[in-house]
């Protein structure tokens, strides 16, 4: 099967394992909630009636926002004419610090994206100010060929898809009911990913942000609503006691993940120490 990937490089992505992940999804599902959706990968590829994407990321929310209003054909055009106008190229660093600082004073979501498509990694990274500032990806980042077949897939995806951004604890959940699925993939407790370091304009993620979530999870088991919850259980000789406990008390199910995270990070060390991926689920 040919999944969509997103026009974005998400960190945290579940692209590359989606098959694994997928087979223990529901086959029938009413109403899809992607509580942590970051790029959408996963509610761009789980088929449902109605899909819910909720990130408290607001700057990627905002941007599908701009492209279901736009349209997808639209929206690469409008893509293509930002990038004729900044001049921009994978070698002009000026070109593209003077769209970055335009960015930072318009706050134009399609803006966002474009920058982003130039980026150092296409990371998305803001100040405490939300500032927006990735340094320039030279001679490597681009609104290349494989990003416009991607965002040109999600003709006729994305428009029913409704957005919300919100800290997972606000979101309302009594919207919900059998029949329904909730995913989350929260920031892994135990890992020192830059999207859970509290550096990038959002807070970061610590024992109290992992405890309410599974006290969420668990009242949505009571009420026969069911989950799936993507984590990691051992990083690097650390282990998510948390997360080990609650999946044992709750007699849910746990079921590992093969992934190599060696590459993950240019600075990692210790590369041979284990890390598994892991998915729970209530069914």
């Amino acid at each position: 099967m040919r999944y969509i990937k997103a026009p974005m490089n998400y960190i945290g992505n579940k692209y590359r394992i989606m098959g694994q992940i997928q087979k223990w999804f529901p086959k029938d599902i009413d109403l899809m909630v992607d509580i942590f959706c970051g790029g959408c990968d996963v509610t761009f590829n789980t088929r449902a009636r109605e899909h819910i994407a909720n990130d408290l990321n607001f700057f990627v929310i905002d941007i599908y926002r701009e492209f279901q209003r736009l349209g997808i054909e639209e929206t690469i055009g409008r893509i293509d004419g930002i990038i004729r106008r900044w001049k921009l190229t994978k070698e002009d660093k000026e070109a593209y610090e003077r769209f970055r600082d335009y960015y930072n004073a318009t706050k134009n979501p399609l803006d966002l994206y474009v920058l982003m498509c130039f980026s150092f990694n296409y990371q998305f990274r803001f100040n405490s100010a939300h500032e927006y500032n990735n340094p320039f990806g030279r001679n490597r980042s681009s609104f290349n060929e494989v990003m416009r077949e991607n965002l040109a897939r999600l003709q006729g995806i994305i428009e029913p898809v409704r957005y919300v951004s919100c800290d997972f604890r606000e979101f309302d959940y009594s919207l919900m009911k059998e029949g329904d699925f909730l995913y989350a993939d929260p920031p892994y407790l135990i890992t020192c990913g830059s999207y859970n370091d509290g550096k990038r304009g959002f807070k970061g993620w610590g024992e109290e942000d992992e405890r309410a979530l599974y006290d969420i999870l668990d009242g949505l088991n009571k009420r026969g609503i069911k989950f799936a919850l993507s984590n990691v259980s051992h990083h690097k000789g650390s282990v998510n006691k948390i997360l080990l406990d609650w999946k044992k008390e709750g007699r849910y199910h746990m079921h590992r993940i093969k992934f190599n995270y060696n590459n993950c990070s240019y600075h990692t060390k210790n590369k041979d120490n284990v890390t598994q991926e892991v998915l729970v689920t209530n069914y």
